[in-house]
Parts: structure tokens; sequence; C-alpha cells
């Protein structure tokens, strides 16, 4: 695979990523820094490490499917794997200015 077309498939899992919501948060997983890595192999099979807010967050399931059913939907991409990870621990610091901003926390 070449580097630009990693580069825009990567751009097309971030705006897909943009589109999944944490019901009871009105921020996107990826603003709200849940989402620790991207990772697109030579055979288009996408990794993506992300975390929760919480490691009981009781809508993990609900955000975790939402994403793959959404990733899944890209064009170009052999398969779709997502890991949760609790390390490094979230925490408000990884959200970005625009998440604080929409949160109130700015």
């Amino acid at each position: 695979m070449t580097t630009e077309k990693r580069l825009e498939l990567e751009e097309k899992v971030i705006a897909i990523l943009r589109t999944v919501y944490d019901p009871e948060v009105p921020v996107d997983i990826y603003s709200l820094g849940l989402i620790y890595k991207i990772d697109i192999d030579d055979d288009a099979n996408l990794t993506v490490d992300m975390t929760m807010t919480a490691p009981n967050c009781p809508m993990a399931d609900f955000i975790v499917d939402d994403a793959r059913y959404k990733l899944e939907s890209i064009e170009g991409l052999k398969s779709v794997t997502i890991n949760i990870v609790f390390e490094p621990v979230w925490t408000q610091d990884m959200m970005s200015e625009e998440a604080k901003l929409e949160l109130g926390f700015l």
C-alpha cells in the first residue's frame, strides 16, 4: 500500500470516528481523546486502540459497536479491529480544545 493511500484511508477513519458519540456526552470520541492509535497495515487491515472515560463505562459496548459498524463501511479497508485499552489512563487533558470548550472546561 502506498503512503498516499494509507494517509487517505487514515483521513477517512478519523472523519468516521468524529461521527461516533458517547450518548452521555455531546462530543465525538476522537475529540474526547479516546482514540490512542490508528494503524493501517500494508494489507489494509485497520487496528484502532481506544479507551473509555472510565473502565466501567456503561456505554462501552454501544460505542465500540457503533465505531466498528461505521469503520467497516470505509471502502478499501479489509478488516477492522478495535482494542479497548486503559493505559495510559484517560484524563480531561487528552480532549481537544474544541471538546473542552463544548463541555465547559475552558
